[in-house]
């Protein structure tokens, strides 16, 4: 027989003698190989790993999340809620087993109690929960050379301490806490995992804020029983200004500039001027006491209560200014009408002197104007003319001209409120935004 057809043959005799072996079930090797390593007489879940390279330092246990969604951030409790995926890796060096040739690339189990666990907690948590629908959201994987990766997914209500003096035209940063409960440094140390620590879902949407960017830290902190290592993370969000442009500056504008249309009514129309007052009036008191009711009690002054304030002023003022007009309105009445009687009074004793000479004869009469007295009325006449011409020539005033075009004061006080609270109102814009808007945020703090 030739080597040609020896060969095919030996190959076929190898290839029958794989296919007689019995199949090895590797499910069955992870169940061996999971009660060797957890045994009790091999391990004990109640002592911590050793150090790096199995010295006897501090476990290093690195940590890193994944931010599912970012529910909502409450400024009255001030709070905001969130949901993410916690993952932690540590090397145990008494987990280490055996792959059979990698066919085996790690174990996984679903209960944490099993393997030592680091005693993680939120040093900033106000509430929190696992999510067991429909299984508990945790695995535990243990690889072959020892390494344990934890990942859980939980909600959380954190506090987050913000500073609403800018509000709503601020930027809050809330922090995330992570540290030790019992082991001090000298046995557990966290660290943050290299390269990419923090993952935010890419379609991340909050309803009146923008998350900004996010910052990774250390916040090892020092107490009585020890050092104790601490984790934060740090999320920036900057408040989205057009809901509150059109729900509350926008309307307040209105209002204030309603209140205007009083200067552009006769002074006489009392009913309409002021119930457009009073209206404009509790309308802005209202909506002020609205702004305030979902906001907490704080001792200093926000954005919104400078401009709140100031346009409650205007409204204020405006319906002030009609009660001085209607004042002045009197006020000119009153002068009119002792005008009137002057005027009759000295018609009165005209016509008296005037019959009184006509009764004395013509010789009198001849004579009159050679012995008018100072105070008669042609003597007056002639004085003011001798008055005018001895006075120097003034410049003419264009306001006060302006301003002699209406011949009473309640007219003239509407007349300059038309334009002087606009004005005013406007350089209040423009200081308010220029300070608010441009200004550096110093006074955020990191919750």
């Amino acid at each position: 027989m030739s080597l040609i057809h020896v060969v095919p043959l030996i190959f076929l005799a190898a290839h029958i003698c794989w296919c007689l072996q019995p199949k090895i079930n590797y499910r069955e090797k992870e169940k061996q190989v999971l009660d060797q390593i957890l045994g009790p007489a091999s391990y004990d879940a109640r002592i911590r790993p050793s150090g790096i390279n199995g010295t006897d330092g501090p476990a290093v246990v690195r940590v890193n999340i994944f931010v599912r969604s970012i529910s909502k951030i409450d400024d009255v409790t001030m709070e905001y809620s969130v949901q993410l995926t916690f993952r932690e890796q540590w090397t145990d060096e008494r987990l280490k087993f055996n792959d059979f040739g990698g066919k085996i690339k790690y174990l996984t189990l679903t209960e944490s109690n099993r393997v030592w666990m680091p005693d993680l907690f939120f040093s900033n948590e106000k509430e929190g929960h696992f999510h067991n629908i429909i299984m508990p959201n945790v695995y535990i994987r243990i690889f072959p050379h020892g390494a344990v990766l934890y990942s859980i997914r939980i909600s959380l209500t954190l506090s987050c301490p913000m500073n609403l003096k800018l509000y709503p035209l601020d930027r809050q940063i809330c922090s995330l806490r992570m540290a030790s409960y019992g082991w001090t440094t000298d046995d557990l140390v966290f660290l943050w995992k290299d390269g990419d620590p923090v993952q935010v879902v890419k379609n991340l949407h909050l309803p009146r804020f923008t998350l900004e960017k996010f910052l990774t830290d250390y916040c090892n902190s020092k107490t009585n029983t020890g050092e104790y290592s601490c984790l934060k993370v740090d999320l920036l969000f900057k408040r989205e200004f057009s809901y509150y442009l059109i729900q509350i500056y926008i309307p307040c504008c209105m209002l204030v500039i309603v209140s205007w249309v009083s200067f552009w009514l006769d002074q006489s129309a009392v009913p309409a001027r002021v119930s457009l007052g009073v209206t404009t009036l509790l309308t802005m008191a209202t909506q002020t006491s609205g702004i305030n009711a979902s906001l907490p009690p704080v001792s200093y002054t926000k954005a919104i209560d400078v401009w709140t304030g100031v346009c409650l002023t205007f409204v204020f003022g405006a319906l002030l200014e009609f009660a001085l007009v209607n004042y002045a309105s009197r006020s000119d009445m009153h002068r009119d009408n002792m005008q009137k009687q002057r005027r009759q009074c000295e018609l009165e004793h005209g016509a008296q002197i005037e019959s009184d000479l006509l009764e004395d004869g013509g010789t009198t009469f001849a004579m009159k104007p050679l012995v008018r007295r100072p105070g008669e009325p042609l003597a007056r006449d002639k004085i003011r003319q001798c008055e005018i011409h001895m006075q120097q020539p003034q410049r003419p005033n264009c306001c006060k001209t302006w301003l002699s075009k209406f011949p009473t004061r309640s007219k003239r006080i509407d007349v300059i409120s038309r334009i002087t609270f606009p004005l005013v109102f406007a350089l209040f814009n423009l200081t308010y935004w220029s300070t608010y808007l441009f200004r550096e945020d110093s006074d955020v703090v990191v919750g």
